[in-house]
């Protein structure tokens, strides 16, 4: 008789969903996977949520795989010496390998006044009481948005689309991934929309009140409501359990995703950073990365060597409301390039990829180990050459 093992995933994002239904693969393996929430969010929609145009939840009977038992909990310690992790009701659950997805969440922001007055954007519940203070705000009042990144961009294109008098202050550079050709094109179509963007030196936050945002050159900015998009963190759960970790929270492990401090340990998506050199924050480095922390397990399991990951990022979507985007192409390493796509086609790309990763979950979900990712980062491997400081392997 097979003897069973069980897999435990902490998260149940994209990268844990995805890890969780690709591990259904072997019937000799048991996976349970804990999350706070009983649905899935999409965070990539947390910003129509805002605006009211997505709920950004979906039932986790069309995404997850039906051999995954699905525990509504959190896990408050990893205990890996035993082998089993600490739920919230203080029951533990036992495994013999772990993953550890758990995603990220919103930056102590670090600026007066900010805990108390600003709405933080990274998580469901956050979302949802942000859009309660929007729905609840005079017609005119005064919005700004902190944070020039995606999130930042697309929230503050949301709700100036509805009518809102909106503020958008990056803090530094607008949209500082984007090429310069794409950020020239943000910039026009957050200007149409009427939105004020507020970029270069001195547009750093350094103090929120309850009426207004106070900046490093010294100008307020009148706001009736703050949203702050700037900066994300990795849940404590890791370091806290005695695991090692970079200085963002995220676990470090080596190119397998596996954990440097434990090989039954596996980690994922946004929590993980491999040879300290983690992938952008993305729904499209979370779905690769699920997939591969799930093969590195199995791996394990049949008692082969883990493959080294080796995916890449290629692009970047940007949605300026409903009607509008930007496609920005980008190199394999995760550069932007010149090429572009805007407009109209560009908001029908960014709805695409929004589609996309649910799709891909529950394809995988049906068919485990179907999920391909097509894009290859083959210079990864000398940008650890180049961190470790070692002499680039001849050919």
């Amino acid at each position: 008789m097979t003897e069973n093992t069980d897999v435990v995933v902490i998260g149940g994002g994209y990268a844990g969903v995805m890890a969780a239904n690709r591990l259904t693969r072997r019937d000799d393996v048991s996976v349970t996977l804990i999350n706070p929430r009983p649905a899935f969010v999409e965070r990539i929609r947390l910003h129509q949520l805002v605006g009211g145009s997505d709920d950004a939840v979906v039932d986790y009977r069309k995404v997850l795989a039906e051999g995954v038992r699905l525990v509504v909990d959190t896990v408050t310690r990893i205990n890996a010496a035993e082998r089993n992790v600490t739920l919230a009701d203080g029951d533990p659950l036992g495994y013999d390998y772990l993953v550890y997805a758990v995603g990220s969440a919103t930056a102590d922001p670090g600026v007066p006044g900010a805990a108390e007055f600003a709405y933080p954007t990274a998580s469901l519940e956050e979302a949802q009481r942000l859009r309660s203070a929007v729905d609840g705000a005079a017609a005119t009042a005064s919005i700004t948005v902190v944070g020039g990144g995606p999130l930042g961009i697309e929230t503050a294109a949301e709700l100036a689309e509805l009518g809102r008098t909106v503020t958008l202050v990056c803090g530094g550079q607008l949209g500082p991934y984007l090429h310069p050709r794409g950020r020239r094109s943000v910039a026009r179509e957050l200007s149409k929309l009427g939105v004020t963007v507020l970029d270069g030196p001195g547009t750093k936050v350094t103090t929120v009140t309850r009426d207004a945002v106070r900046l490093g050159d010294g100008r307020e900015i009148p706001s009736t409501v703050t949203i702050w998009t700037a900066g994300f963190r990795v849940p404590e759960l890791a370091g806290r359990s005695g695991l090692s970790t970079d200085a963002s929270g995220r676990m470090l492990t080596d190119e397998t995703l596996t954990s440097v401090d434990d090989e039954r340990i596996v980690a994922t998506g946004d929590a993980a950073a491999p040879s300290g050199l983690p992938l952008r924050m993305s729904c499209q480095a979370a779905l690769p990365l699920g997939s591969h922390a799930a093969d590195t397990v199995l791996s394990r399991i049949a008692g082969d060597q883990p493959a080294d990951f080796s995916k890449g990022i290629a692009a970047m979507c940007v949605s300026l409301g409903r009607r509008v985007g930007v496609f920005q192409f980008a190199h394999r390493d995760d550069t932007a390039l010149w090429l572009r796509l805007g407009g109209r086609l560009g908001a029908k790309l960014k709805e695409a990829a929004c589609r996309s990763p649910i799709k891909q979950l529950a394809d995988e979900a049906r068919k485990p180990g179907s999920h391909t990712w097509p894009v290859k980062d083959a210079k990864r491997r000398e940008r650890i050459q180049s961190l470790r400081g070692e002499a680039p392997a001849t050919r």
